[in-house]
């Protein structure tokens, strides 16, 4: 993430005021009333407010959509209506307007055009993105046949098709499934990791608070509070120890000092609890070694290559769900379950040695297109070994 104090400033916001008017130009509504905030480089940056306290406003303001009534703003150090400055930019708005005639590849193209992008790059970064947002199955499908979470997940690659040094998403969790949501927010912070300085207004806050460095509060066009994380979520008089399983003697001894220096009643032990979408992710990983082929979004692999420039090899933990969630079942690492969760494994392999036994026909000749995990030589049975652990022809 972004040292605050030395990196560049990539977006900076002076007095900033909006001010909507009627058709007899009186003044309608103050969406934004003189705001002040910088985003540097590397940092994710969160908008946060109720509707219509000037989160959207802003973001258009910053991109150059709209003109402001007072106050500067300046991206890159230019004027947001700098066109060289736009193509530094890329920007997933909260509703996700593409042609619907046309099908994931195509739109990806298409964009890619936008910015000039050689033919050669546009098709090389077209199926990186694709196989990134977990499309590259369904590539050749018409927009207007995607779900809502499928929009998201191909107006998410054409934001970044231009592999921009600034990325302003707006909403981009939003229609996602758990596993989609926390692909995109390990993809955000990877950017980030990477240089790339990215503006989120969302009204999601646990996912704001997964990946901001920095927030502000909107209110009536206002800033009412602005920081870190760290910052504004402390509570300075509440103190908490965590520890291993003592043994009871211990805890009461334990128990006994604190409670010398404070009220009983405030004293709390409990045990540390995940969060929904940690259990949610582990059920779904663990489920999946018996995952059957879907016409839908499938779960993207890694980065794609072009926005890794100049990353390091070896990618942090925080970004191997998304290739860990992309391997074929046979290749995934076994979790380690409780015995109840392990029975069904167990039941499956006693099935599959009394086909193997019992099968003694030849099989036929494998198909010269087909995708096998074995040699060609199959049997029968090893065939319906293939079958059961979802490897299907």
């Amino acid at each position: 993430m972004a040292n605050p104090k030395s990196a560049e400033v990539v977006v900076s916001v002076r007095g900033l005021t909006k001010i909507f008017k009627d058709f007899w130009n009186r003044p309608k509504a103050r969406a934004v009333d003189n705001v002040d905030f910088e985003v540097r480089q590397g940092e994710v940056f969160g908008l946060l407010g109720p509707n219509g306290s000037g989160k959207s406003t802003t973001v258009k303001l910053i991109l150059g959509l709209l003109y402001p009534t007072k106050g500067h703003i300046e991206v890159f150090g230019h004027s947001p209506r700098h066109v060289q400055t736009k193509s530094r930019i890329g920007y997933l708005p909260e509703e996700s307007y593409l042609y619907r005639y046309l099908n994931s590849r195509e739109t990806l193209d298409f964009f890619g055009n936008l910015f000039q992008l050689a033919r050669g790059e546009r098709n090389n970064r077209t199926e990186q993105l694709l196989e990134m947002v977990g499309l590259g199955k369904v590539q050749t499908r018409v927009v207007g046949e995607f779900s809502k979470g499928m929009q998201r997940r191909i107006g998410l690659a054409q934001a970044l098709i231009n592999d921009p040094d600034l990325v302003i998403l707006d909403e981009p969790t939003s229609g996602l499934d758990p596993i989609g949501c926390r692909e995109v927010k390990d993809l955000i912070l990877a950017l980030a990791r990477r240089g790339k300085t990215v503006l989120l207004s969302s009204h999601l806050l646990a996912d704001v608070e997964d990946v901001c460095d920095r927030v502000v509060i909107y209110y009536g066009g206002k800033i009412q509070a602005m920081g870190t994380l760290k910052e504004l979520l402390a509570k300075p008089d509440t103190l908490r120890i965590t520890t291993p399983i003592l043994p009871r003697e211990t805890l009461e001894r334990v128990l006994e000092i604190i409670r010398r220096d404070t009220a009983a009643d405030k004293v709390r032990v409990d045990n540390p609890t995940q969060n929904l979408e940690s259990y949610f992710l582990d059920v779904v990983q663990r489920a999946r070694q018996a995952a059957a082929e879907t016409s839908g979004a499938i779960s993207g692999a890694r980065v794609a290559a072009y926005l890794r420039a100049g990353a390091r090899e070896q990618p942090p933990a925080a970004e191997k769900i998304l290739e860990r969630l992309a391997l074929p079942v046979t290749a995934r690492p076994v979790a380690k379950l409780p015995p109840a969760s392990r029975a069904e494994p167990a039941v499956n392999e006693q099935k599959l040695e009394t086909l193997t036994k019992a099968a003694e026909a030849p099989a036929s000749p494998a198909k010269p297109d087909a995708v096998r995990a074995e040699p060609a030589d199959l049997t029968k049975a090893d065939e319906k070994l293939s079958s059961l652990l979802g490897n299907k022809e």
